[in-house]
């Protein structure tokens, strides 16, 4: 895939929710994640999503699913979340056979433009598990900075059954510019 080709970005439809399920998980878990480089399949099992829980994220005030197109195949999504006085950015997708040609980096982009034009916020914030330093580090030469706050994985099922003991969350955030 030639970095220069074009994207074009939009927001999920609840129809499309049974879709992303998989799209989602394949590039989290399991065997098919490993042709990335961001899969967490060596430290969770199971599902990373559901479709009640795509489902929610699209059809909840302030939240949505950011898709990202070329052409007219999805290749990329991320869900953004209002809060107080940011926007939380989670599940940030690249399809793994796509991984490393600029797919993620142009979808932050358009997802922190998104935020700014819709909910006005000037800052975004995501957890990353705290042993996933390649990725750390792929946010922070997004402008990304480690806050130090710590939060516990979820004891949830449904996001995934941890394969290594101590799995925890840190809070990266970055200052939107205008």
């Amino acid at each position: 895939m030639d970095d220069t080709l074009s994207f074009t970005f939009r927001k999920a439809r609840a129809e499309e929710a049974a879709f992303l399920v998989p799209f989602v998980n394949a590039a989290y878990r399991g065997d098919s994640s490993r042709v990335g480089w961001t899969t967490e399949a060596e430290y969770l099992d199971g599902q990373r999503t559901d479709e009640d829980g795509i489902r929610e994220l699209i059809e909840t005030e302030h939240s949505m699913i950011l898709l990202c197109l070329q052409n007219e195949d999805i290749v990329g999504s991320v869900h953004l979340q209002k809060t107080e006085d940011a926007a939380y950015l989670g599940m940030l997708v690249t399809r793994p056979d796509l991984q490393g040609h600029g797919i993620g980096k142009h979808l932050m982009q358009a997802a922190e433009a998104i935020v700014q034009q819709e909910w006005g916020v000037r800052k975004m914030e995501m957890t990353v598990i705290t042993l996933r330093s390649e990725l750390i580090a792929f946010y922070e030469r997004r402008g990304y900075r480690r806050t130090g706050i710590i939060k516990p994985f979820p004891t949830d099922v449904r996001f995934g059954i941890p394969r290594v003991e101590g799995l925890q969350f840190e809070v990266l955030e970055k200052e939107l510019e205008p």
